[in-house]
């Protein structure tokens, strides 16, 4: 991941193809170490692609990827008789906890 996030700060930074020495370069400024094989793999990928394309591409597959919207939006349409149930759990689950220290209190 270090690698990729090197890479498009040398594309921010103007150069349009980091090579693995520029990204060594940065890395090594911020007292990363260098993989070499993960280097030369990163850039094999990347070779001959538009790096733009690349990223409208993932954000198009982000897109369809199901978010914690939806599970909240699924526990809102749930029977009223759920809720009572899980909420008398909770309630059971909170006594349970301040039993935890077992009759001895900070100031007794």
């Amino acid at each position: 991941m270090k690698y990729l996030a090197a890479y498009l700060l040398l594309v921010q930074g103007g150069n349009e193809a980091p090579t693995a020495a520029d990204i060594s370069s940065l890395l090594e400024t911020v007292g990363s170490e260098v993989d070499q094989t993960r280097l030369t793999n990163l850039l094999k990928e990347l070779e001959g692609k538009d790096i733009n394309e690349l990223i409208q591409e993932g954000n198009g597959k982000l897109a369809s990827v199901p978010s914690a919207g939806a599970a909240a939006g699924g526990a809102a349409a749930a029977a009223p008789g759920q809720e009572a149930a899980a909420e008398e759990k909770k309630e059971e689950e909170a006594k349970e906890e301040s039993d935890d220290d077992m009759g001895l209190g900070l100031f007794d």
